[in-house]
């Protein structure tokens, strides 16, 4: 009966955050706006289409990576070795666009897709049937990752000439060859909807927001937790192997300490930002791609504004700090309106 009443105020609680969630992805847009109006008041060149390319460029990396790492907050985990897995890909897929020139970029693709979800699988086993702490395994396998870079890679970087010129223009042109929409933000947008549509219409994807609500009645339910959290993680992975190979067409070369190195702050921040709620149980696709197009936008004012880039990490540590502290405080009231205390 414990089990039961819990999971019916579980559910209420996930109602009521549902409608928290909304209201945020709307003060998201209102602050999205309320930002370009004071930076282009300061810089007007800042709504320069070069600019708005800037952001369009900067945002699909992190959509692709925040979609996994959204589904990993919302089971009450955690994910930073995504950085690590981003750079393991690329220098991979990389030497081989570089030893094998001709190579096919949508094999490639794939290839990088598939290493992403082979370490974000192992991950996930250690999480799933070890019981090693999210945090803690994370934090191992960013630092294991991050070495293998340097090991496969010789520590050597993979060159501008080196990248296929296909694959560096899913960076430059887009559908009717437009410039200002490359494909890589094409192909963002296509990962969230498939997120959408996985998330919110198939059971693995209910099963998801199941687990993160309450761990207890979703096991007491019959909903597999292992198998859920050991798939997580694996798409995790996954879709950082693919930004990995986006990472190559973006910038045009793939450096075995810088790339990836970082990035799991910026997804976190992303995530929260977007209205995921770091207790687990909720989160939505829309919400962080705002959040995504927020950050992205911060990036770019913060550029053209020359405020130093040191500053980025800050802005990004306090915005985790700060939806941190809401999401608490919104919890507490939920629970209060729940329980009627």
């Amino acid at each position: 009966m414990t089990a039961i009443s819990n999971a019916r105020g579980d559910q209420q609680t996930g109602a009521i955050a549902v409608r928290l969630a909304r209201i945020r992805e709307v003060a998201i847009v209102v602050l999205l706006v309320v930002i370009i109006a004071i930076v282009t008041a300061i810089e007007p060149r800042f709504l320069s289409k070069i600019n708005i390319r800037s952001i369009f460029l900067w945002v699909p990396l992190l959509t692709v990576v925040a979609m996994g790492q959204m589904m990993v907050i919302i089971i009450r985990g955690i994910d930073v070795s995504v950085g690590s897995t981003l750079g393991f890909a690329g220098i991979v897929v990389g030497m081989i666009f570089r030893d094998n020139p001709g190579f096919n970029i949508f094999l490639g693709t794939l290839l990088g897709i598939l290493i992403g979800a082979v370490l974000g699988a192992i991950n996930g086993g250690l999480i799933a049937w070890v019981k090693i702490p999210p945090v803690i395994t994370t934090l191992g396998t960013l630092s294991a990752y991050r070495g293998f870079v340097f090991i496969v890679g010789g520590g050597r970087q993979i060159d501008p000439n080196h990248i296929p010129v296909e694959l560096i223009r899913w960076s430059q042109r887009g559908p009717f060859g437009s410039q200002l929409i490359p494909w890589v933000v094409v192909i963002a947008l296509i990962v969230a909807m498939l997120f959408y549509l996985f998330l919110y219409f198939t059971k693995s994807g209910r099963n998801v927001y199941a687990l993160g609500s309450n761990p207890e009645a979703a096991r007491l339910r019959g909903i597999p937790v292992n198998s859920t959290t050991f798939m997580v993680y694996t798409i995790t992975g996954a879709m950082a192997g693919l930004a990995g190979i986006l990472y190559a067409s973006r910038y045009g070369f793939v450096n075995p300490g810088e790339t990836g190195v970082g990035f799991e702050l910026t997804t976190i921040a992303a995530v929260v930002l977007g209205g995921t709620n770091v207790f687990g149980g909720s989160g939505s696709v829309l919400g962080t791609v705002l959040g995504c197009l927020l950050l992205g936008t911060i990036n770019v004012a913060l550029a053209v504004l020359g405020i130093a880039a040191t500053w980025q990490l800050a802005v990004y540590g306090i915005v985790i700090l700060l939806t941190v502290i809401i999401d608490a405080i919104f919890q507490h009231r939920i629970r209060r309106i729940v329980t009627g205390e």
